[in-house]
């Protein structure tokens, strides 16, 4: 009786531990067993479509070995099947849908693709992608900038122009704004009462006899700012000086800050240090002239240009 228990009792492999520890011999669940075999097969099968192992110089080709497809030029061209093949054909497949848009884009003045609705359409539909790759990453996804950094082009302020010529001009040319430091030149008694002046122009709180006195610097050969900025301060489209008068702050953040302190000391700081962040490469040569054609139309429309 006790003899027939323990045969029917677990399997072990026999080996003991601390001679209590026993290892089981259990068999694997039948699911398990199957799961595995069904790798084996799809991994077999998976060797056999796509290319994989080596053999010599070359390499098992598979069943779908090679990827055709017609390139922008109008040339077949073949490459062994790989993910960047795929996405090299997926992308001549939607460059071939898009070029008859293009041509049309290309041969049109720019006041006549705001009329067309089909062309408008294509306009927003290409553009945000294009401007995603090659803008987005200073200028942020909606266009809308960064204080301090980069330009927001969804509002109607355009430091060199919002022409569609200005527009395409800068796109192609890049733009390299500068302001000099005035550390040197002005004492920190000028630079807060500089400082004063200009939150002064956009109807921002200000000490009005700090004000005056920057008025004065302003307007002087001292500091020299209406050389850029001009008498009206109203800044030069031509050379890229910032309007001071128009509430709208690129450089210095004085909306951000949280009291009056902070305001003159971000206008401070702009004068103090100067500028030289205000560079944008060109784009001629990395994008195509149409390229080109088509963010000009997108970016002039994000912003209400002129």
């Amino acid at each position: 009786m006790a003899e027939n228990a323990q045969t029917q009792g677990p399997q072990t492999t026999g080996h003991v531990w601390d001679e209590t520890l026993q290892e089981f011999n259990n068999p694997l669940p039948n699911w398990w067993i199957w799961g595995f075999y069904a790798t084996i097969v799809f991994a077999i099968t998976y060797w056999l479509i796509y290319p994989s192992w080596p053999i010599g110089k070359s390499f098992l080709p598979g069943v779908f070995g090679k990827i055709e497809y017609t390139n922008s030029e109008g040339q077949t061209e073949t490459w062994h099947w790989n993910t960047r093949a795929k996405l090299l054909k997926e992308t001549e497949e939607a460059a071939a849908l898009q070029k008859p848009y293009f041509d049309k884009l290309a041969s049109l003045p720019y006041d006549k693709i705001s009329k067309d609705p089909e062309l408008s359409s294509f306009v927003v539909s290409a553009g945000k992608p294009l401007f995603a790759d090659n803008c987005a990453a200073c200028h942020q996804s909606g266009g809308g900038g960064k204080i301090g950094s980069y330009p927001n082009l969804t509002d109607d302020n355009w430091i060199y122009g919002g022409t569609y010529d200005k527009i395409q001009e800068t796109i192609t040319k890049g733009r390299h704004g500068y302001m000099p430091p005035f550390a040197e030149a002005l004492d920190p008694a000028q630079i807060e009462e500089l400082a004063n002046y200009v939150l002064s122009l956009s109807g921002e709180k200000a000490d009005p006899a700090k004000a005056a006195l920057g008025n004065q610097l302003f307007h002087s050969h001292t500091a020299a700012c209406f050389y850029c900025h001009g008498n009206d301060a109203k800044g030069r489209q031509d050379i890229g000086s910032a309007n001071l008068t128009d509430k709208v702050w690129l450089w210095a953040n004085v909306p951000g800050a949280s009291d009056q302190a902070g305001k003159v000391a971000e206008v401070e700081k702009v004068i103090t240090g100067g500028l030289n962040r205000g560079v944008m490469p060109t784009w001629e040569g990395r994008l195509k002239p149409e390229q080109i054609k088509l963010l000009t139309v997108y970016v002039h429309e994000l912003g209400g240009g002129k």
